[in-house]
């Protein structure tokens, strides 16, 4: 059953320079998570301080989401491809993903005065994962099914980001806000679907 969720960047050739080398540095997987989170944290404080207009916070939060994803996608390919997996791995694959959804949507909130906000759009997306990881565990093959798969939020908190440095508000609403609605609404949904489709899929045996 294939437990590696579907990225088109894997296979792109500067991915596989960059993580062959890593493999031959003494640099491990569970350590490039561990700096996922910390890219993390840096971009959830950046969205804090960034108040929801300041350009250079707004660029930084955005810079460290995606080294928050290059993280994710360098990790397992040290790990499968370079053939560095530890035993704790499983741990560390998973964990910090739910940590920086935490961190990054937590702080995108607080940015913009509406922590209500970030914390429900982060519990709808520590949910999808959560929906994800219950059906691995009755043997079906993982459902990494958006409309907001983790891929689709980061890339849209990315562009957020940008976008919100030319134009901080967006039809009445503080463009981070709308951000984070959007993101909370379509994680909603994305729980619901993948719980109605782990039904159908265990029903179906």
């Amino acid at each position: 059953m294939t437990q590696r969720r579907p990225i088109a960047t894997r296979d792109r050739k500067w991915a596989q320079r960059a993580a062959s080398w890593l493999a031959h540095k003494d640099i491990t997987p569970n350590q490039i998570s561990q700096a996922s989170i910390l890219c993390a944290v840096f971009a959830g404080t950046a969205f804090w301080l960034s108040g929801g207009a300041s350009a250079v916070w707004l660029i930084i939060a955005a810079l460290s989401v995606q080294a928050r994803l290059l993280c994710n996608l360098f990790d397992g390919m040290v790990a499968v491809e370079g053939g560095r997996a530890e035993s704790d791995g499983p741990f560390w694959n998973e964990a910090p993903d739910r940590y920086a959804d935490i961190a990054i949507l937590v702080g995108m909130g607080f940015g913009v005065g509406v922590p209500a906000l970030g914390w429900a759009a982060a519990t709808m997306a520590v949910l999808t994962a959560y929906t994800r990881e219950a059906g691995a565990a009755q043997g079906l093959e993982p459902d990494f099914s958006g409309p907001m798969a983790k891929q689709h939020r980061m890339a849209l908190a990315t562009l957020a980001a940008v976008f919100a440095v030319f134009a901080p508000v967006v039809f009445g609403l503080v463009t981070l806000e709308l951000a984070l609605w959007v993101i909370f609404l379509g994680t909603a949904f994305t729980a619901l679907r993948r719980g109605k489709r782990m039904i159908a899929a265990l029903k179906s045996r």
